[in-house]
This record gives structure tokens, C-alpha cells and sequence, in this order.
């Protein structure tokens, strides 16, 4: 017997990866947390992923590495991993598992809950009302996070996705109430960890973040555990602690692909790019444990941040995830190379739950009447572009060409911003409407008349307005071309 009563097995038969084979076990259950000795006195802990007879799969942790079947011991606890919850955990610096990074003590809590962990029952979901504002203003105006969302970022390799979940994870806030971040980073390089350290000290150093890291060099199993540890930690904080709690979860595509790892090393039939069937259920069960409990105070936001390989917005992660979660951020390679940071590709970008957090009484009157605006605006310079693409920049309308202004001071002055700029909401607004301001009154059709007089919109032959002179009527020579903006 162990010194906590468990009852410890010695027959290890088999070592396969990240797994161990346990014989010999009997009332041994899935999830179960295991302590397990090495025969040098280490200590290694697993989590039971299948029990059939006398069998247990338990995958270590610290993965098995060094390790000798001959005199390994296992005890099984008889109840999931658990990890201590708290206030203490605000300020630390922590591995994957949950283990000190920052030379402090071990994180202590009056309470241990499962790492588990559960979805949020529906029937108590609060609908979500309240904005959580990032300090970067595109995302702020164009795609509002509301608190208990969860909207992801979707990113292609060598973009600057890390740096915009870190710049969102200092920056964010909510009005007048408490708010803490929890960053789960996974499958870092050691310079990527060392970045958001440092991205990230003040926020640390003010009590207000969790940091789990989980480097690309440490074991496959500890990426599996690591959101579902920031999980826990930030439930813990919002309905015990009464605060608003934003987690950043990145990369999930590197989460994934431990999984698929993990499914491979247990012999599992795999289903699509060799991912494991269950990978939709997998990804809603870290998904779902966001949002507001009704009678409860505080929230969890979740951001998830992924990577799509090749671009294909159809990889099973990117496409499984759009399904679980309410919009997405997407990131452009097209924006990137014209030197605008963050690259947002604000077309195929959308938060669906903007209009419960947006607008009169909660941002700005203006707010979303301006976002919807920016958005047409935008439609219309993609058909500008194809449409010079066929005949020429030098063949368009001036009003066309206005499209091809305004695009220039979106990316320019409304979206670009240093990636250590908090921009205000207001300040953002007001960019969008400089931007919008470059196009003449009559293509502004999405805003109230009050708000255009106030802003001093011109139409587009008034000569104090700048651009060009020519009147549209002269232009009937590209009606048959198939430009809305040549009619």
C-alpha cells in the first residue's frame, strides 16, 4: 500500500510513447488520476485513458522517457486529476502542468476542483451583453468580443497571430469591473515563451494574468492538459471570484495535432487527416465551458488562436472549430505583405453576438452603424479591384477610385496600430469615420442622415470635399463594363 492508501501495481507490461500498459488493475475507471515511482525514487503522474478488464492505458504527463518497466510502480487515486484553484494562481508563471516557472512556490488553493471540468449547462447560460474591449481597435469595431463569447482567430503560419493574442491578452478589459487573463500557451518555441513573457510582465506583475506555457520540447501529453487547466483556473475566478476572465488558448492546431498523436500511440482507427473521430466533441468540450451562469457573477470569454495549414480554412481544426464557436477572426497573408499590422481580413472576419454587446447603451449609438458601413464599403472596393483588373485603374469612375482612397486610409489609419498601442473604441470610431469620409455622401447609404451632417459628409461635386472633379454623367462610355460604380 502507498502511504495514501491507494493500492500500487508493479506490472507494467508495455512502454509505447507517451503511454503505459497496466496489468494486473481491477476498479480502476477513465480519467482516473496515477501516481507513478520510478525505480530511482522520480515521480511521475498519468491520467487513465482506457480500462478494459485488467488493463489500464495511463498516459504520463512528463511522458515515459527513461523510464524501465521493470520496477515502475502505479498507484491509482481513484478520482480525475484535480489542481488547487484560486486567487493565487493571478501573478504566476507556470508550465503546462501547472508547475512554477518563475521560481516561486507551488500554486496553493483552499479549493481543488477537476481539470475536466464540465460544458456549461444551457439551460443556465446568461445571454451575453457586455463588451470585452481588446485595445485593438479593428477587432473593437469591426468584430466586438462580448463577454462569454468565444470567438477564435484563425491564422496561416508567419503571421503575427502570437503577437496579436498577446498584445489582446495585455491590452483587454472590460468597464469598471474586475478582469483577469488566463494565456495558455502551447507547443512554444522557447524564444515564442520568452516573448510573451516579457509582452505580458506588467499585466503579471499588476496580479491580473495567468500564465501556463507548454514549449514545443515538452511532452506531447502536457499540450492535452494545458488548456483544460487554464479552464479550470479561470471558471474558478469568474463564479467564485466574481471576476470577468478572458483565455487565450493558442495554438490549437498544435493542441490537435497532440491529440492526434496521443490516438495514434493508443492504436486508434483515425478518421479525417488521421485525426481522431472524436476531435469535434474533444474541441466543444474545452469550447463550451465559456460564458455567463445565470444567478452568478463574472464571465469567461474565450479566444482561441489556430493556425491553418496551408491556409485551408477547411482543415478539420479551423472547420470544426467555426462550428462550435460564434464568428472568427481572420488574419490575411494579402495584408500582412502590405506592411499592416494586425492583417485583418475584415470581410471574412465576424463576431455574431457584436449586436448583444455593441451600440446604443453599451459602446457607442454610432458604433454599429459605422462597422456595418466599413464593411459595404469594403465589398464594394473587391469589385472595384476586379473590375480594374480587367480594364484598368486609369478607366474607372471617380467614384471607383474613391473606393481605392478609402481602402488605402482603412488599412492605413483605421486598421495599422503599433503592437504596443492600446487604441480607445472612440478612437477607433472616429478613424473609421475619417476613412469613410474619403467617399462622397451619396455612397455612404448605411448611415443615419444626423450622423453625416454632424460629421460633414460632401457629396461629391461640392468643392470643398477633396478628390475628383469629374461628374459621374460623363462616364456612361463604362456602363456595359459591369461596375456598380460605373453606372
Amino acid at each position: 500500500m502507498s502511504l495514501s492508501g491507494a493500492i500500487e501495481y508493479t506490472h507494467v507490461g508495455e512502454l509505447r510513447g507517451p503511454l503505459a500498459i497496466v496489468e494486473g488493475v481491477s476498479g480502476v475507471g477513465w480519467d482516473e488520476y496515477v501516481r507513478i515511482t520510478l525505480a530511482s525514487g522520480e515521480r511521475r503522474h498519468g491520467v487513465v485513458l482506457d480500462a478494459d478488464r485488467d488493463r489500464a492505458v495511463v498516459q504520463v504527463l512528463e511522458g515515459t522517457a527513461g523510464m524501465d518497466p521493470e520496477g515502475v510502480r502505479a498507484a491509482f487515486t481513484g478520482s480525475p486529476l484535480r489542481v488547487p484553484v484560486g486567487t493565487d494562481w493571478l501573478g504566476r508563471v507556470c508550465n503546462g502542468r501547472g508547475e512554477p516557472l518563475d521560481g516561486g512556490p507551488p500554486v496553493l488553493g483552499s479549493h481543488t476542483a477537476e481539470v475536466g471540468g464540465a460544458p456549461l449547462n444551457p439551460v443556465r447560460r446568461e445571454p451575453p451583453s457586455e463588451p470585452v474591449l481588446t485595445g485593438v481597435g479593428a477587432v473593437d469595431a469591426l468584430t466586438t468580443l462580448v463577454r462569454g463569447q468565444k470567438l477564435p482567430v484563425f491564422s496561416v503560419a508567419g503571421l503575427p497571430h502570437l503577437e496579436l493574442a498577446a498584445q489582446i491578452a495585455a491590452q483587454a478589459t472590460t468597464v469598471g469591473e474586475a478582469f483577469s487573463v488566463v494565456f495558455a500557451g502551447m507547443g512554444l518555441t522557447h524564444a515564442d515563451a520568452s516573448f510573451v513573457r516579457d509582452a505580458l510582465e506588467a499585466r503579471s506583475a499588476a496580479g491580473e494574468l495567468v500564465l501556463l506555457l507548454n514549449t514545443a520540447d515538452d511532452p506531447v501529453i502536457e499540450r492535452i492538459l494545458t488548456p483544460r487547466i487554464a479552464l479550470t483556473v479561470a471558471e474558478h475566478l469568474a463564479f467564485a471570484e466574481a471576476r470577468h476572465v478572458l483565455v487565450v488558448m493558442t495554438d490549437m492546431t498544435t493542441y490537435a495535432e497532440a491529440l492526434r498523436e496521443v490516438s495514434a500511440a493508443r492504436g486508434e482507427i483515425p478518421a479525417r487527416r488521421a485525426y481522431p473521430g472524436y476531435l469535434y466533441s474533444d474541441l466543444a468540450s474545452l469550447y463550451e465551458r465559456c460564458g455567463r451562469l445565470r444567478g452568478r457573477p463574472g464571465s469567461v470569454t474565450v479566444l482561441p488562436v489556430l493556425t491553418m495549414p496551408a491556409g485551408d480554412i477547411t482543415h478539420p481544426v479551423p472547420d470544426l472549430t467555426g462550428y462550435i464557436t460564434e464568428g472568427q477572426i481572420v488574419l490575411s497573408p494579402e495584408t500582412h505583405a502590405r506592411g499592416v499590422y494586425p492583417p485583418l481580413d475584415a470581410l471574412s472576419s465576424l463576431s455574431r453576438l457584436m449586436r448583444k454587446g455593441a451600440g446604443p447603451g453599451r459602446t457607442r449609438d454610432d458604433h454599429l452603424d459605422v462597422a456595418a458601413q466599413l464593411l459595404a464599403a469594403l465589398a464594394r472596393v473587391r469589385q472595384v479591384r476586379d473590375l480594374a483588373d480587367l480594364v484598368g485603374q486609369a478607366a474607372l469612375s471617380p467614384t471607383d477610385r474613391r473606393y481605392l482612397d478609402f481602402e488605402e486610409a482603412f488599412l492605413r489609419d483605421f486598421i495599422d496600430q503599433r503592437s504596443d498601442e492600446p487604441r480607445a473604441l472612440d478612437a477607433s470610431l472616429e478613424r473609421g469615420w475619417r476613412a469613410l469620409l474619403t467617399l462622397p455622401r451619396s455612397q455612404l447609404s448605411m448611415l443615419p442622415a444626423r450622423l453625416l451632417d454632424a460629421h460633414g459628409a460632401k457629396g461629391l461635386d461640392e468643392p470643398d470635399h477633396p478628390g475628383h472633379p469629374d461628374d459621374l454623367d460623363h462616364l456612361d462610355h463604362l456602363d456595359g463594363l459591369g461596375g456598380e460604380g460605373s453606372r
